[in-house]
């Protein structure tokens, strides 16, 4: 589709140079009634005053010197004060399912992205309790849209990063020495604090060691005991994450510990690089990231007043805390660094709302460290809110009475909830509603495009129990698909290509699942309307193959998003 708006803006650039040299910017638009073009431009509009003309008069002009031989338009007419709207002919159509079915797996697929390297990193959760409902929309969200970077020609990895050092761990190892106590001693005799994990599965795991080790670890020194859980446990989490991801039909590239960015002296290094470069200072036994320094500077530079940056209420962050321990933080920037490094010069993060904050300060810190705020682009995404046939489920992380992914994975089918927390945009809070995602009927949005799916499968099935079979087909034959919801579908079956673009550009992939759900639309709109079985001969061939090719985009979509599609339900 593109290419048709560019070569309607190739020819009006040239038209109206021959005409009245000197162009302004004009906008080449899709018209909601296509009975008044296919595509309609603005350029008479926007360039009159300066040629002095009425607006349809210059729009005339421009025609005259339009030459549409050799390009997918029929005619253009001009309409209202000016407008100039293009008509499409007869080959286009044609050409288009002739393009279809020659590229097959690959109609779609583009070299936008000339093979640019992007790491895309999701999920990436705590290894301390099983991942929720959060977790759950950010791997569908970040898995689809490394699709569609994919099939954009991107060059595309994908990592979970692993928090497995740190304060959490900390925390972890904390709650399940209370509770490796608390099995032996009873939960009276020592209380679990109010921020430490409390989740039934810290109760397993302690259980579990206690099962295998008994009650020696009771003797030995807090430090012992708390390390010897976690080595215990953390092993097992992690592969019941991966398990979990596994399961969810994600594969990650890379899984990358943070404990390596410890151990190898990486965090030492980019600290001890950010000071050589001016931005730490000391206090309170501490060290600090001048913070309110750096992104001053880079608002400055965006032309924002001092006013406008007070407002912000900035503050400088705490790199090594008074105790010689890095933060989170410090760890984070040495991670992205290695990202970059490691020659990704797109990095993008899916992150949680909670986390806006944080997105100012690592861009600034890689602006700082010379190496381009630019290599960092951070998805944010909303909450979900669990439901169950229109009515909330109230959950609680802390209390563990929450649904996690694998209890999700495990009523829901998968198809579903990757289909369904790709339906919104990542900055949309979305509800989820268990008994929608369930249902078997056109309710449930994957369904209804699966059964579109299904439905082209029966028809062929039923053409060749007939004994009509599938016959090569030829442009002419194709331009006999006239039929106002022929050419509709046919329409949007050639926008595959920008909408797959366009989720690209955007980090948008709920724009392929919109794109899948008005295709199913326009196919059962067809169907509806134009009996596949006719009469005629070549009729009927072009009819098949419109089928054939809208079953092809519509399995290449759901292909992308890891989804089935079923040839019978």
């Amino acid at each position: 589709m593109s290419k048709v708006v560019n070569e309607a803006r190739q020819q009006l650039i040239a038209a109206i140079n021959a005409a009245k040299p000197g162009l302004k910017e004009f906008k080449i638009e899709v018209p909601a009634d296509r009975s008044n073009g296919d595509f309609s431009a603005n350029v008479a509009m926007v360039n009159a005053k300066q040629f002095s003309m009425a607006p349809r008069a210059l729009a005339e002009e421009i025609i005259g010197n339009l030459n549409l031989e050799n390009t997918y338009f029929s005619k253009v007419e001009v309409a209202g004060p000016g407008f100039m709207n293009f008509f499409l002919d007869d080959n286009y159509y044609a050409d288009i399912l002739l393009d279809i079915e020659a590229c097959g797996k690959d109609y779609g697929r583009s070299n936008f992205g000339n093979g640019e390297h992007v790491l895309v990193e999701f999920v990436s959760a705590n290894p301390t309790g099983p991942m929720h409902m959060g977790n759950a929309r950010g791997g569908a969200l970040g898995d689809c849209l490394a699709a569609v970077l994919d099939a954009a020609g991107y060059y595309v990895e994908r990592e979970f990063y692993i928090n497995d050092a740190g304060n959490q761990i900390d925390k972890f190892a904390l709650s399940l020495d209370i509770r490796y106590q608390q099995h032996f001693k009873g939960k009276d005799a020592i209380e679990l604090p109010e921020d430490s994990y409390h989740g039934e599965d810290i109760k397993v795991l302690a259980a579990e060691f206690a099962e295998v080790n008994g009650d020696k670890y009771l003797e030995m020194d807090e430090a012992t005991r708390r390390a010897a859980l976690v080595e215990y446990a953390l092993p097992k989490n992690i592969a019941n994450m991966k398990a979990t991801m596994e399961k969810y039909r994600i594969k990650y590239d890379t899984w990358f510990h943070e404990s390596t960015l410890h151990e190898s002296g990486a965090i030492k290094a980019v600290i001890d690089e950010l000071t050589a470069r001016g931005y730490t200072y000391e206090k309170d036994g501490a060290l600090w990231y001048k913070n309110i320094e750096v992104q001053t500077n880079m608002l400055r530079a965006q032309g924002k007043s001092d006013k406008d940056i007070e407002k912000l209420d900035l503050k400088d962050d705490v790199l090594i805390r008074a105790n010689g321990n890095p933060t989170y933080f410090a760890a984070d920037i040495a991670y992205h660094k290695n990202k970059i490094e490691r020659g990704f010069t797109k990095n993008i993060d899916v992150w949680g709302a909670d986390h806006h904050g944080h997105v100012a300060r690592m861009k600034g810190v890689l602006e700082a460290l010379g190496l381009g705020a630019d290599k960092l682009d951070v998805l944010l995404m909303q909450l979900v809110n669990l439901m169950d046939n229109g009515v909330a489920i109230k959950m609680s992380k802390r209390t563990g009475k929450a649904i996690t992914l694998t209890d999700l994975l495990d009523e829901i089918p998968i198809d579903a909830v990757r289909f369904i927390f790709n339906l919104r945009e990542a900055g949309s809070v979305m509800d989820f509603d268990l008994g929608l995602a369930v249902k078997q009927d056109a309710q449930n949005p994957v369904y209804y495009c699966q059964y579109a799916h299904a439905r082209i499968c029966s028809i062929l099935r039923k053409l060749e129990s007939e004994g009509i079979k599938v016959e090569d087909v030829t442009s002419d034959q194709l331009k006999l698909l006239t039929a106002p919801e022929e050419r509709e579908l046919i329409r949007h079956l050639s926008s595959l290509t920008d909408e797959i673009i366009a989720a690209a550009k955007n980090y948008d992939p709920a724009r392929i699942t919109r794109y899948l759900l008005e295709l199913a639309t326009l196919f059962h709109k067809f169907y509806n309307a134009c009996h596949v079985n006719v009469e005629d001969a070549d009729l009927r061939q072009a009819r098949i193959h419109l089928c054939l090719c809208a079953k092809s985009v519509i399995a290449n979509t759901l292909e992308m998003m890891k989804i089935d599609a079923p040839e019978s339900m």
